[in-house]
């Protein structure tokens, strides 16, 4: 939306990486099972211009899990508003801590903790 500009017309590269952001971290809500919380923020890039009106699209992977931690890189990819063309527009790095209810960090889950819970139902 305009509100979401630059002084030049183009998307504000703050507002990119919100959303990149928000998609990362769907993704530590996700694998981490609960609240999920941005600890830091690196590597960013910008490597091609948004227009006001394209769709963007943000993709992540996890790259590193620690013990109450995920790092997850996330990449935005812009569709033109009026075809098919797409430009690779924002890429960063996030790192979260997985937090209980009280908001203290909270230990990851492995696939065997899990197993065991499954079978001890």
């Amino acid at each position: 939306m305009p509100a979401d500009t630059n002084p030049y017309g183009g998307v504000f590269g703050g507002w990119l990486m919100s959303q990149m952001a928000l998609g990362a971290g769907s993704l530590a809500s996700r694998e981490g099972k609960g609240k999920a919380v941005v600890v830091s923020a690196s590597d960013f890039a910008f490597p091609g211009a948004m227009a006001v009106g394209d769709e963007l699209s943000v993709f992540c992977e996890t790259v590193a899990k620690g013990r109450t931690s995920i790092t997850i890189n996330a990449e935005g990819i812009a569709r033109e508003r009026n075809g098919e063309a797409t430009t690779r527009v924002c890429s960063g790095t996030f790192k979260f801590v997985l937090l209980d209810d009280d908001n203290r960090p909270k230990a990851i889950q492995s696939a065997a903790d899990e197993a065991a819970l499954s079978a001890s139902d």
